[in-house]
């Protein structure tokens, strides 16, 4: 049997130069020539483009996954309204906490204007001085 010695897949910036050096190529070829293939127990040669455009994506350093440092959990993403609940509060949810950086037990001064509400963060060190 007539094997063919697999290469191991670029990655980072060595991926990026070698597309640029086969932009003559189709993206299949591409992708076999930068190691993004596999071989069948038939000894047929399968190109594995998904991993290949993950791989470049990555090399770009593009971040589809949202941003990092997430624990992985889903949720809804923050549309910045919300809306009076049934017992009249208003609750601002944790997208927003989170975004704010905002701990247990900061403080907020609520200022009411003729349709808006303001909230201003009290600063822990004005307590602290007194």
């Amino acid at each position: 049997m007539n094997k063919k010695k697999k290469i191991e897949p670029l990655t980072g910036e060595a991926l990026l130069k070698r597309v640029r050096e086969l932009e003559h190529l189709s993206k299949e070829e591409k992708a076999r020539e930068c190691g993004y293939y596999t071989l069948t127990k038939n000894g047929v040669e399968r190109v594995n483009m998904m991993k290949f455009l993950n791989a470049l994506i990555d090399a770009e350093g593009i971040e589809l996954d949202g941003k990092s440092g997430q624990n992985g959990r889903g949720g809804r993403s923050a549309s910045y309204r919300i809306s009076v609940q049934s017992n009249g509060n208003l609750l601002i949810g944790a997208a927003y906490t989170k975004q704010m950086d905002l701990k247990p037990g900061d403080e907020f001064e609520i200022a009411l204007g003729r349709k808006h509400i303001h909230l201003k963060q009290i600063e822990q060190n004005d307590e602290d001085d007194e």
